[in-house]
């Protein structure tokens, strides 16, 4: 599916890309976890993208997680059960949580490592009870005791996270048996163009490349990582958001206020000026539209799994069917 992003605020050009650096955090990193993102660093950016202009900008750059939200209720209504709770986790201002309806579930949790950005819209947006949770996400069970959910949601939070295989590992104790798990997260091609033509001109202009762009999980992996976090019943499906933009600069800008800045642990904190203005120009130059925009590609893996439960319907085993497929067919 494509977006139009319709830009008509950018009158200025910035002279250099800047990053957050501080990296003091009021949650400590998980111990024995190598670190590739600065944690304290994104927590600063989320909040700093909510408190800039009173949040109008960070309301504006909703459009990416509203549409996955959409796309991930439409997963959530496939399952014909209610539950009493559901935790969305790294739920940011409740973009899924929103679309929840008291036939779905009576209350949502919403827990999010950025207490501004939990914060950011009031109770009255909601239909369902709401309860708020400032925790971070690498430590689920600090908040949530072993086997009390029935259900956990995940909307494009867990790209961030540095243990994503412990991370699932809790989610799943967290569960209940037969507990669902419902996810969706930025996938590996994700903001490819963007990738190219920055990595293009660091090149020619700099004589080298450095992280810009978080690293994320390829597709494939994500099943495996469910089925050694315990999960059962899997189900992995991927989608695209393309997304239309005036240049590159806007895009830069949409995601500065969606506090998607870089956080990758040891990061360079600018770009020179004539860097970024020859990204722009190969990256319409490579992926332009015949309109003169630009697009951007979020690839979306989306995910289910499910707590194993002795009640659980299971596959028969190997050869105990009772009919030749040779009679059918």
């Amino acid at each position: 599916m494509s977006l139009l992003r319709v830009v008509a605020r950018h009158a200025a050009r910035p002279c250099t890309r800047a990053f957050v650096s501080e990296s003091s955090s009021s949650f400590p990193p998980a111990t024995g976890v190598y670190q590739v993102f600065d944690r304290a660093a994104k927590r600063k950016q989320r909040d700093r993208a909510v408190s800039r202009d009173a949040g109008v900008g960070s309301r504006t750059v909703d459009y990416v997680r509203d549409e996955v939200a959409d796309r991930m209720m439409e997963r959530l209504l496939d399952i014909k059960r209610k539950f009493d709770t559901i935790v969305d986790l790294g739920s940011g201002p409740g973009h899924f949580s929103k679309l929840l309806d008291p036939e779905k579930t009576r209350k949502v949790l919403m827990i999010d490592s950025s207490e501004t950005t939990l914060n950011r819209d009031p109770d009255e947006e909601f239909e369902v009870e709401v309860e708020r949770a400032h925790a971070d996400e690498e430590n689920l069970l600090d908040v949530l005791p072993r086997n009390s959910q029935e259900a956990i949601v995940s909307c494009l939070s867990l790209h961030w996270v540095n243990d994503l295989p412990g991370v699932l590992i809790q989610i799943k104790e967290a569960l209940k048996p037969d507990g669902l798990f419902l996810g969706a997260m930025f996938g590996g091609d994700t903001l490819f163009e963007l990738r190219t033509a920055l990595q293009l001109a660091e090149v020619d202009r700099e004589g080298g490349i450095s992280p810009h762009i978080s690293p994320m999980t390829d597709t494939k992996d994500i099943s495996n990582l469910l089925s050694r976090a315990g999960f059962t019943l899997l189900t992995v499906d991927i989608d695209e958001v393309r997304v239309g933009y005036p240049s590159m600069w806007e895009l830069l800008e949409d995601l500065r206020d969606m506090g998607e800045n870089n956080a990758v642990v040891g990061r360079r904190h600018f770009l020179h000026r004539d860097t970024l203005a020859a990204a722009s120009a190969i990256y319409k130059e490579l992926h332009g539209n015949e309109d003169g925009s630009v697009p951007a590609t979020f690839q979306i893996i989306y995910m289910i799994g499910w707590k194993p439960s002795p009640n659980q319907l299971k596959p028969l085993e190997r050869g105990s069917a009772q009919t030749n497929l040779k009679d059918v067919l």
